[in-house]
């Protein structure tokens, strides 16, 4: 068996280990990637701390779930790797929302203050029937993503359905609901 095919072999064995409950593979397939998965998370993230998180996360992702690796469709380096990036930009996204600052006071006094408060209200009064409209699915995850504050991968999660229906149906709730609102003279 030549290094090309040791690999796979490997991975798939460590799988079955896992799936069986085996800690001991959980720990050699830490000793050989935690330095990967941290790494990348580290620069991701620009923070040690979350690096740390992000690499737990991962290896009690693995643990939790071990099935979810499939060595036909590729290398468990890979998918650690895949895995470490996406929960570190998840994180990242979640950081951003959490630091960005609460939008201005809508009742402030002078120049338009009141106007502008009318205006919002006219905006969000069509925004709410708009949103109503919309069939269900797109709705629900469309509430998820802006009001909750989802991430694409959260949404999905939150509704069982793969991450690619969550981003289309998010996607395509933002195009009606444009619409809609643009045919109500609310939206250029």
């Amino acid at each position: 068996m030549d290094a090309s095919e040791a690999a796979p072999a490997r991975d798939a064995d460590l799988r079955a280990r896992l799936a069986a409950g085996d800690d001991d593979a959980l720990g050699e397939i830490y000793d050989m990637y935690a330095p990967l998965v941290h790494g990348l998370a580290r620069r991701v993230t620009g923070d040690a701390e979350a690096a740390r998180d992000v690499t737990q996360e991962v290896f009690v992702g693995l643990w939790e779930r071990p099935l979810a690796f499939d060595p036909e469709r590729g290398s468990l380096r890979g998918w650690l790797a895949t895995l470490a990036h996406r929960r570190a930009v998840d994180w990242v996204r979640r950081e951003a929302r959490r630091r960005r600052p609460p939008p201005e006071d809508a009742d402030r006094t002078g120049p338009g203050g009141a106007d502008e408060a009318v205006l919002a209200g006219e905006l969000a009064s069509g925004v709410k029937r708009s949103l109503n409209a919309l069939s269900p699915p797109l709705r629900d995850a469309l509430e998820l993503a802006y009001y909750r504050g989802l991430t694409y991968r959260e949404v999905a999660v939150a509704l069982g359905i793969p991450e690619g229906t969550a981003k289309s149906r998010i996607r395509s709730a933002l195009a009606q609901l444009g619409r809609r609102l643009e045919s109500e003279g609310l939206f250029p």
